[in-house]
């Protein structure tokens, strides 16, 4: 748990580089119906992670909308999917000379959601942007109630509103997890690794996109490595926080020989990291860069979060504020075809695995010649050949 704590302690630290602006901050007291930071038109930082978009048009500000992002139920800091997705926000809005500002809900509930949007529509933002398939209730109820403002939600499919239909004043991306975890996997098996595992957070469809691929891209490798001996230990936390009884699972695995984890689940990496540091193991990140986070982490199954923010809003910039056809409400499912998936190569701990394999392994995946199952069915599992999967 001391290791849990500090580890929290400096990813805060680290996270204070990020959530502040140039022109200064404040925190409010009560979030619920503040944004939790105020008003900024300039990030502190580019994102470190992702490629710079290719487009360096400035965005139009005729008609600007003010952007806000609402977290999940983690926190801007947590170094992944909340972080990065705030930072496009900030990136386009600096780009563009508009304001941004971030709100967190108050709890973990529909209402609490609809809440936390709704002060930002209040407070003025015309573009509200959002994170996590929890969110697609309250972005359909909040959306219907307010045509006149641009909702853009990641991770967040048409099933998850709950509704008929969705508002032409939604948009919805998602992304092909299964091939980012693909290539995880059989980069993890072609690297040598023999004793795999995959910590998921809640079993819901990215998370087991994510780990469904990893299962895939491993016994790929196995097979073209006439390899028979691979086992990969799979388990779903129920959790995207860390805890002990997480840390504790993670530790019994790493003692019973598992040589590498994929941590898939916001922050519950920070468990696992404690357990991979104290028996000398390795981890696999996710959504996006993590080598920064420790040297445990070999390499991450990453999603350009950052660039598909900066895009969307890019897009509905110079389309007068309104979604272009390819957006209002509508998902679009981004993938390596989109080059929106993909492991850091330049940041990775591979030696055996190199980068000519991963070209031409994500080359097949962009034309179309390799196709990895998109299943997210937890009780449909992947049929392996040469992986032996331990469901716990």
């Amino acid at each position: 748990m001391k290791k849990i704590l500090a580890l929290l302690l400096a990813v805060t630290m680290v996270a204070c580089l990020f959530a502040g602006c140039q022109n200064g901050t404040t925190e409010p007291t009560d979030p619920a119906t503040e944004p939790t930071t105020d008003v900024t038109t300039e990030p502190t930082t580019e994102p470190a992670t992702e490629p710079a978009s290719e487009d360096a048009t400035v965005p139009s500000t005729d008609g600007a909308k003010k952007v806000a992002f609402v977290t999940d139920v983690g926190n801007i800091d947590d170094h992944s999917f909340n972080q990065y997705s705030y930072e496009g926000v900030t990136k386009f809005c600096s780009n563009a000379g508009l304001e941004c500002s971030y709100y967190k809900p108050a709890g973990d509930t529909d209402q609490d959601r609809i809440d936390a949007i709704n002060q930002a529509v209040k407070d003025g933002y015309g573009v509200v942007v959002m994170a996590g398939y929890l969110f697609g209730p309250a972005c359909y109820t909040v959306a219907t109630e307010h045509p006149e403002v641009l909702f853009l939600a990641l991770d967040v499919t048409e099933g998850d509103l709950k509704a008929e239909s969705v508002p032409s004043n939604i948009a919805l991306i998602c992304y092909q997890e299964e091939q980012a975890g693909y290539l995880a996997g059989y980069a993890a098996v072609q690297e040598g690794y023999k004793e795999l595992g995959f910590l998921g957070g809640i079993d819901v469809p990215a998370v087991i996109r994510y780990g469904y691929g990893f299962i895939m891209g491993a016994d790929k490798a196995a097979q073209e490595l006439n390899l028979t001996d691979v086992n990969i230990k799979y388990w779903y936390s129920g959790s995207f926080q860390p805890n002990d009884d997480i840390a504790t699972k993670m530790d019994n695995w790493y003692v019973g020989g598992t040589e590498v984890v994929f941590a898939c689940g916001g922050g519950i990496y920070l468990s696992c990291l404690s357990a991979a540091e104290s028996n000398d193991g390795k981890m696999i990140g996710v959504d996006v860069d993590q080598s920064n986070v420790s040297d445990r982490i070999i390499t991450s199954a990453m999603k350009a979060l950052s660039n598909s923010v900066v895009k969307a809003l890019t897009d509905a910039s110079a389309n007068d504020w309104i979604w272009p056809e390819s957006y209002a409400g509508v998902c679009q499912y981004l993938g390596a075809a989109d080059d929106c998936v993909g492991l850091p190569m330049e940041t990775s701990q591979f030696t055996k695995f190199t980068q000519e394999q991963y070209d031409t392994l994500f080359q097949a995946m962009a034309d179309g010649s390799l196709v990895v199952d998109n299943n997210s069915s937890a009780d449909v599992k992947p049929v392996t050949t040469n992986v032996t999967v331990d469901y716990q």
